[in-house]
Order: structure tokens, then C-alpha cells, then sequence
């Protein structure tokens, strides 16, 4: 027993002068896992510890949601008016029209409208290797990038047969050879529409001419040929100005293969 008026003793300090340090609290889950699957408490021991069997059965009543009032009763004057009549608080339209108008949807991103990615190896005047096409092993000279993503092109044609030409990237080997052609004026006709071909409509055939078909040939118009002559002359002026000009000459009109043994993802360009 504590006399009245007795002061209270302070807890034992330890031998060492000071009092004993508190436990750092846990904060691992009441629950937590033992290994292998195996849980601290069963399912049963975590039921009545979190006394989910007091919410067994219980129901939340849902909030009434208040109902807004769509007419007004409105007093009507007059003999055999019926003396009331219902009002729409939200006047309905005046005018329906008899069709359905067109909705505007969200507009698709066209591929004319689309983000160009190009790889950063393809830069103005790499010395590139065609893989496809009729002029495929030929190495040609990078001269810009359309607006379409493609490629474009030139042999140049005096070098390798190879005029001016759109190709996608995916058919092409950049080599580690680029030569300077920031002053090369390319002539600004030259765009995706400018290698559009243009096919004219065929007259009606009459009875005696029906076998009598003719395979058009392509032929280059004297615009195309007026501007392949443009952009080879001021290329060659490059090539020539360059000291190694005899080794890039050959280098250009020379068709690219491989033998026997040689891995071209192991090779360098």
C-alpha cells in the first residue's frame, strides 16, 4: 500500500545509468508471410481479429437522390378549360429536322500527316546500297528526304545508270562514306508528286482491234531528263574536287554482293 502524500519512485535505471531504450515498432503486417506460402493467422484467426462478423449481413441504406420536378401545375381561367394544366419547366424544341445530321467524328491521323521517322545514319549525301528494286546493288548518292519519308536518290546517272528515284529506308545500307552536298540546289518540282505517273485513259477499242494490244514502255519526260542533268553536274563537280576522287568513282559504279562466308550484320559499310 501508498501512503497519502508519498512520492512516487522512478523506475529502475539500469547499471549503466539510463533508462531502458523503448522497442522500435514493427511495421511489418499484422499477417505477414512465414515462407512458402504459410501465413502467421488462418483466415479464421484474421476474421475474428479484425471482427468481420460484425458486418456480416449489414446494409448501407443508398442516399434518396432528389427528384427534380419536370412540370408545373398551372391554374387555367375559363369554362371548360379543366381548370389546370401541366407546364414543361424545359420548353421542348420548336423545329425537328425530318433527317439525322452528320456527326462529326474525330478526324484520322492520314499517313500524308504522319511523323517521319528516319534513321540518323541516313543524313545529305551518304553513299547508300540499294536492296531492292530494279536497280538493287547499285550505290547511290542520298541527296533529301521527302515529305512522304522516302528517300531520295541519284546514281549519279553518268556514274551507274541509276537517275533520280524515290526508295523507303527499309531497303537501304547507309555507308560510312558522305560527301558534302549542303550547296547542291535541287530543283524544287521534285517532290512526291513530281514522280507521280501519269496514265492516260484508253479510246474505246472497236471489234478488229481487240487483240491488238500494245505494252507501253516507259519513257523518261525532257523535264525529268533536264533535271537528272542539273543535280549529276553539280554532284560529279563535288566528286571531282575531292582527292580521292578515282577511288569513289570506282566505288560508285561497282555492284554490291557478298560470298561465300561473309555476314553482312557483321560487316561494316
Amino acid at each position: 500500500m501508498v501512503e497519502k502524500g508519498a512520492k512516487t519512485v522512478p523506475a529502475a535505471k539500469s547499471a549503466a545509468g539510463k533508462s531502458p531504450e523503448k522497442k522500435k515498432r514493427d511495421n511489418r503486417p499484422r499477417n505477414y508471410t512465414l515462407g512458402n506460402g504459410i501465413y502467421r493467422f488462418s483466415r479464421t484467426r484474421m476474421y475474428h481479429k479484425k471482427a468481420l462478423w460484425k458486418f456480416v449481413g449489414k446494409k448501407t441504406a443508398k442516399p434518396e437522390k432528389v427528384k427534380r420536378a419536370t412540370h408545373v401545375e398551372k391554374p387555367i381561367k375559363g369554362d371548360n378549360n379543366g381548370g389546370k394544366r401541366l407546364v414543361l419547366l424545359k420548353k421542348r424544341k420548336a423545329y425537328y429536322p425530318t433527317t439525322d445530321g452528320i456527326k462529326k467524328k474525330p478526324a484520322k491521323k492520314l499517313f500524308k500527316d504522319h511523323v517521319r521517322n528516319i534513321r540518323p545514319t541516313l543524313q545529305p549525301g551518304t553513299v547508300l546500297i540499294l536492296l531492292a528494286g530494279v536497280h538493287r546493288g547499285k550505290r547511290v548518292v542520298l541527296l533529301k528526304t521527302l515529305k512522304t519519308g522516302l528517300l531520295l536518290v541519284t546514281g549519279p546517272f553518268k556514274v551507274n545508270a541509276c537517275p533520280l528515284r524515290r526508295v523507303h529506308q527499309r531497303y537501304v545500307i547507309a555507308t560510312s562514306l558522305r560527301l558534302d552536298i549542303s550547296k547542291v540546289k535541287i530543283p524544287l518540282r521534285v517532290n512526291d508528286a513530281y514522280f507521280k505517273r501519269q496514265r492516260k485513259t484508253q479510246p474505246k477499242k472497236e471489234e478488229g482491234e481487240i487483240f491488238d494490244v500494245k505494252k507501253e514502255t516507259y519513257k523518261a519526260s525532257d523535264i525529268r531528263k533536264e533535271d537528272q542533268a542539273v543535280v549529276d553536274k553539280q554532284i560529279l563537280d563535288i566528286i571531282r574536287k575531292n582527292p580521292e576522287k578515282k577511288s569513289i568513282f570506282g566505288y560508285l559504279g561497282s555492284m554490291f554482293g557478298l560470298r561465300s562466308g561473309q555476314l553482312p550484320h557483321k560487316m561494316k559499310f
